[in-house]
């Protein structure tokens, strides 16, 4: 073998190397929480985000639940060996070890309370973490497995990240910034109860208790439905409270009637994409939610 193609071999193994580490920390799950915690940063102050919270505190942020996400892949192997939905991810294909993965969650997950302690602030370091350790530790070792409530509760830690950057701006946790915690909190299981109706069957075989595997499908139907209204009506309070104008409400009455459209379709069982076509309208909504929210909080 010749020297240059040794070296391309070497670099081809260093460029598949990192793509396994970068799917390791679920990009788009980490894009969506970055994604609110923008939001969360520019609704916080009537003016342009001041640079340094904006980017150390994205940077920063965006780390963490990297590391959380990375974490919950080591706990979770096992079970996504056996998931067609998680089997390509990169432990249970050999692709990284488990030293390999904890040693980047851990490199990744300080790195991100550095920034955020030196270049942001205490507060919003002291919650990231807590939001870390509630999805990694709290959610995936002890509520995936102990209660078909689990997404409810584990919820509060997908719901943290506008908090998250409301705090790097002001260095305090508004009222205003806990609405946007209830949008999420409220969100996630409709969105998460329409996903695990399709993969019912594969969450059953890992003996994992989502709501359709103990309750039955008809039963998580009419909870995606009741959560669904209480998501609309909670998307209402920031016009309510003063804190979003006619431009928002507009959206999200829009946004959310297309929403419950799609959880009342749920409820006959007669179309078996509806569950999948549902959890995809999910992630729009959140995105077209909070966009709502930034332009009319600056128009």
């Amino acid at each position: 073998m010749s020297e240059s193609t040794s070296q391309t071999g070497f670099i081809q193994s260093i460029g598949i190397h990192w793509r396994d580490y970068y799917e390791l920390t679920k990009p788009r799950v980490v894009a969506l929480l970055v994604f609110t915690a923008i939001i969360g940063m520019f609704l916080s102050t009537p003016g342009m985000v001041p640079l340094q919270p904006l980017i150390f505190g994205s940077i920063g942020i965006a780390l963490a639940a990297a590391s959380a996400a990375a974490i919950n892949q080591v706990v979770d192997q096992k079970i996504d060996a056996d998931m067609k939905r998680t089997s390509h991810r990169p432990i249970p294909t050999g692709n990284l070890t488990n030293k390999q993965a904890v040693s980047f969650a851990l490199l990744i997950g300080a790195l991100g309370m550095f920034v955020l302690v030196y270049y942001v602030n205490l507060l919003t370091a002291v919650l990231t973490f807590f939001s870390l350790v509630g999805y990694a530790v709290i959610y995936t070792l002890y509520l995936k497995r102990a209660t078909p409530q689990n997404i409810v509760i584990g919820g509060a830690a997908g719901a943290a990240p506008p908090v998250l950057g409301w705090t790097a701006v002001t260095g305090s946790v508004d009222p205003n910034s806990l609405l946007l915690f209830l949008i999420i909190f409220t969100w996630t299981p409709p969105h998460f109860w329409a996903l695990a109706i399709h993969r019912r069957d594969e969450y059953a075989k890992v003996d994992i208790p989502m709501l359709p595997v103990t309750h039955g499908v008809e039963y998580t139907r009419l909870h995606t439905l009741l959560y669904t209204i209480i998501l609309v009506a909670v998307t209402l309070l920031p016009f309510v409270t003063g804190m979003s104008g006619m431009l928002y409400l507009l959206g999200a009455l829009v946004l959310g009637g297309i929403f419950l459209y799609y959880a009342i379709r749920m409820q006959s069982g007669k179309d078996e994409t509806i569950a999948i076509k549902t959890f995809g309208y999910s992630i729009i909504y959140l995105m077209l939610l909070f966009t709502f929210l930034l332009v009319d909080h600056y128009l």
